[in-house]
């Protein structure tokens, strides 16, 4: 047996054993009403998963961010990506960004402000089919009363840094998996910068993104993709203390993306369904999001 056979018998075992894995470890944390959504996200993981073991640098889009529980929600952002070395390993990617949510009783997306972020985050393509980035955010969020009219109680600003890891594989001409794990440090405020209940929190979060070349037209891509997030936070109140590490949420998304003719500019349209644990609205299919995001595409200049 040559080894490219043993390299892809043994990635069919490796990606079979991830998803039993995957399905089993999420079942110990659902509950019986959540059988239904359970029993979706096993046929989810298993395609994704699967269609990853049938076989680089995959052109991300900026993914929203969690608004909290909502019925629908919208996320824009509009980026400035640089190229930072004439061979394409290194580049940049700053962008500013709103997101706004529907009140819990209605199904407006555009009814509340929900976000403001601004994002510096730096990429390095530092060996074949592997990268690393770190970033710097700064995030400004209001907070909402839980009973109607849900007017606005206060603000909640965030600074966050993280860093994330990312392997891909190349499937066949058309397509790519990409696996990324990211680890986030995220401090809380209120808008005069006092403490809050939460302190700040460590939170992991593990992605896998499968993508399709559609067309060289345009360079079109339709990119499908999960996430799920852990965390563990220490606590300013009712105590100083801390949490119990564990699963948060699942964020699943669809994405089309493709270049605008004749120009440096890029444009992501998608939707994302963020499946929070414990929340209203996971007994209603999650939180809904369209999301759309530009980004200018600087190339590299070399310093005269």
């Amino acid at each position: 047996m040559n080894k490219a056979s043993n390299f892809a018998i043994t990635k069919y075992s490796l990606c079979v054993s991830t998803v039993f894995s995957s399905v089993s470890w999420f079942r110990s944390y659902l509950t019986v009403k959540q059988l239904p959504t359970l029993l979706s996200m096993k046929k989810f993981f298993a395609g994704l998963f699967l269609l990853g073991c049938i076989g680089t640098s995959i052109k991300a889009q900026i993914s929203p961010p969690g608004l909290g529980d909502a019925n629908n929600a919208f996320w824009g952002a509009f980026g400035v990506k640089r190229q930072l070395d004439s061979l394409g390993k290194k580049q940049a990617l700053s962008y500013v960004a709103i997101g706004r949510k529907s009140s819990p009783d209605d199904h407006n997306l555009f009814s509340k402000q929900a976000i403001i972020v601004l994002n510096h985050e730096v990429y390095h393509s530092f060996a074949p089919h592997q990268q690393y980035s770190y970033a710097l955010s700064y995030r400004r969020q209001p907070q909402y009363e839980s009973t109607a009219p849900y007017d606005q109680e206060n603000t909640e600003q965030e600074f966050r840094i993280y860093g994330r890891y990312a392997y891909t594989f190349d499937l066949g001409r058309k397509w790519k998996l990409k696996s990324t794990i990211r680890q986030e440090f995220r401090k809380f405020f209120d808008a005069d910068f006092h403490k809050v209940e939460e302190d700040f929190q460590l939170r992991t979060r593990i992605k896998s993104q499968l993508t399709y070349n559609l067309s060289p037209k345009n360079n079109q891509k339709l990119a499908l993709s999960a996430e799920a997030l852990f965390s563990i936070s220490h606590l300013n109140e009712p105590d100083s203390e801390w949490s119990s590490f564990g699963y948060r949420e699942m964020r699943i998304s669809a994405y089309y993306m493709f270049t605008i003719p004749n120009s440096p500019f890029t444009v992501d349209i998608g939707y994302m369904d963020d499946l929070i644990r414990d929340s209203r609205s996971i007994h209603h299919g999650g939180v809904h999001y369209l999301a759309a995001d530009l980004v200018w595409n600087i190339p590299y200049k070399k310093n005269k």
